[in-house]
C-alpha cells in the first residue's frame, strides 16, 4: 500500500443532499419542506416553541443553587506535588505559590488562588504560600519541616474599586494632556 492509494472506507462519507434540484432529484420543488408556513420558510427558529403552551424546558422544576459569589480555587493535592517534585517539574527550594504550582501544571483555573489538599504523602519540606489549605495538609507539610503563609483573595468590591481608580486617574490624565496640548 502507498500513501497516494489510502481511501476511506465506502459510505464513510456521504454528500449532502442538494435540494430544489427539480422533480428528478426526488427533493425538487418544495424540497422536502411540505406545503407553505412559517417552517417552509428560511430563518425559523421555533425549537422548543410549543404554540403558545407553557414548553417543556419551562414546565420543568429547577433544582440547586448557583453562587455567585463563590471562591474559585485550584485544588491541589499533596500527593500530586511530591510527584511534581519527583518529576523536577518542581523545586521545593523556595517559595511555591499559584503561579509555580500552575508552571507545573498542577493548578487548573483557581480564579481566587490554590488550596492545598491532604490526599497522598509528602516527604520534601515546602515553604507554601497559598489562598487555602486543609487542616491535614497543614500538618503534613509542617511535619516535614515546612511552612505555610495564608494569603487573602481580594474581595470582588476592592477589585471594582481599584478598577474604577485606575479609571479616574487615566481620565485625568487624560485632561491634563489635552489642557497643556492646548495651551
Amino acid at each position: 500500500m502507498k500513501l497516494n492509494e489510502i481511501r476511506d472506507n465506502q459510505g464513510a462519507r456521504k454528500g449532502r443532499m442538494r435540494v430544489g434540484r427539480g422533480i428528478g432529484s426526488g427533493k425538487g420543488k418544495t424540497a422536502g419542506r411540505g406545503q407553505k408556513g412559517q417552517k417552509s420558510r428560511s430563518g425559523v427558529s421555533v425549537f422548543g416553541f410549543e404554540g403558545g403552551q407553557m414548553p417543556l424546558h419551562m414546565r420543568l422544576p429547577k433544582r440547586g443553587f448557583n453562587n455567585i459569589f463563590a471562591k474559585d480555587f485550584a485544588e491541589v493535592n499533596l500527593g500530586a506535588v511530591q510527584k511534581a517534585i519527583d518529576a523536577g517539574k518542581l523545586d521545593s527550594k523556595g517559595t511555591l505559590d499559584h503561579d509555580s504550582f500552575k508552571g507545573a501544571g498542577l493548578a487548573r483555573g483557581g480564579r481566587d488562588g490554590v488550596r492545598l489538599l491532604g490526599k497522598g504523602e509528602l516527604k520534601a519540606k515546602l515553604n507554601v504560600r497559598v489562598a487555602g489549605i486543609s487542616k491535614g495538609a497543614r500538618e503534613a507539610i509542617e511535619k516535614a519541616g515546612g511552612s505555610v503563609e495564608i494569603i487573602e483573595p481580594k474581595k470582588p468590591a476592592e477589585l471594582a474599586a481599584a478598577k474604577k481608580g485606575k479609571a479616574r486617574d487615566a481620565r485625568i490624565a487624560d485632561k491634563a494632556a489635552k489642557a497643556s496640548s492646548n495651551a
